[in-house]
């Protein structure tokens, strides 16, 4: 007589709509992957949503802005792996003329929202309190072409198409956090609730671990997986935003980009956005 089958362990799963993100977890999302004993339900959510969600706890694992991390540490901790992080590039702010910082600092600046990693390394670039506007991100560069701002905050394809609206770089905050600290800067990452327990916690991180090795060693198909979510963007274009931000980072921080993470949060601590949580945990 058989035996009756394990009920599998359901974890809800929360990413962005995004290139990235479904590059990312390709493996799993499709099947291709094997998740054992685990039920994974992929809830595609933007990423303000899912910081909001955090907050109270509701997904098993979500992808996060690192700037909402702090306030959801209780709750969760910080994956290992399934970070986006910008070596030497980051979110830009952008402008039909090329202010500079102490210009920008006066100027009324469009953001893609208040939780986001890249207001907060703008806040620590131009100072807690700097003129903002919210907007979604993917409005912002028409709203600054239409002259309803003086600049805007721009993430994610934004990075990559913003010449194509006549705009100019004032400053790349990845290129400026690395001049100032020799460091990538970290914008998101994936947290795991911590009411699992270690070993459900250590095993999902691996399954996640696995997923994003499964799509870096198959590149093509993953990228062709992720181009649904590709807003605008042709396949080599969606295949440079990926590498930007799923590479050896998103595998593991590592060492150097561990340190990363915890810079930014002192810095963001000492500015005055952010409460102090580090050192922060990693789960591996």
């Amino acid at each position: 007589m058989s035996q009756p089958q394990a009920a599998k362990i359901k974890i809800n799963l929360g990413h962005s709509p995004d290139p990235d993100d479904a590059f990312m977890f390709y493996g799993l999302a499709t099947g291709k992957l094997d998740a054992g004993p685990y039920e994974i339900t992929h809830i595609l959510q933007d990423i303000q949503t899912l910081n909001q969600r955090a907050m109270k706890g509701e997904l098993e694992v979500s992808a996060i802005s690192l700037h909402a991390y702090p306030y959801v540490s209780d709750k969760y901790a910080l994956m290992s792996c399934g970070c986006s992080m910008g070596d030497n590039y980051g979110p830009m702010i952008v402008a039909k003329q090329p202010w500079t910082i102490e210009q920008l600092k006066m100027k009324r600046i469009a953001i893609p929202g208040t939780m986001t990693t890249a207001f907060l390394a703008a806040s620590i670039l131009l100072g807690k309190g700097f003129r903002n506007v919210v907007k979604p991100f993917d409005q912002i560069l028409q709203y600054v072409q239409d002259g309803h701002a003086d600049a805007g905050l721009i993430i994610h394809e934004g990075q990559l198409t913003y010449q194509n609206q006549g705009l100019v770089c004032c400053v790349d905050l990845g290129k400026w956090w690395m001049e100032r600290t020799g460091l990538p800067l970290p914008l998101g990452g994936n947290v795991i609730r911590r009411d699992l327990g270690r070993p459900h916690m250590h095993e999902v991180t691996q399954l996640l671990k696995r997923s994003i090795k499964f799509s870096l060693d198959h590149r093509e198909a993953a990228v062709k997986h992720a181009l649904q979510y590709a807003r605008d963007m042709n396949a080599p274009l969606a295949d440079q935003f990926v590498g930007m931000y799923v590479n050896h980072w998103t595998l593991d921080y590592g060492e150097k980009g561990r340190l990363a993470v915890n810079k930014l949060l002192d810095e963001g601590t000492a500015a005055g956005m952010i409460p102090r949580c580090t050192p922060v945990e990693f789960i591996d």
